[in-house]
């Protein structure tokens, strides 16, 4: 399945650098996200449900060290 993504947005909280992930939204309400520092070696998605559950569990503090 082709995924449409319209626009890439870089994350506010990212510095000078490229060391970072783009993130888009895609037609079914998940995401589609990428490497800044090799945009060619192309990006993951995520539907709807995976999405909203990755970002609760990061809200949640899942992935904080």
């Amino acid at each position: 399945m082709k995924t449409s993504i319209t626009r890439w947005k870089k994350s506010t909280r990212s510095g000078p650098n490229d060391n970072c992930v783009e993130s888009s939204r895609t037609a079914d309400g998940g995401a589609a996200v990428r490497d800044t520092k090799d945009r060619a070696a192309g990006h993951f998605t995520a539907n709807g449900e995976q999405w909203s559950t990755f970002l609760l569990a990061i809200k949640d503090g899942r992935y904080d060290r």
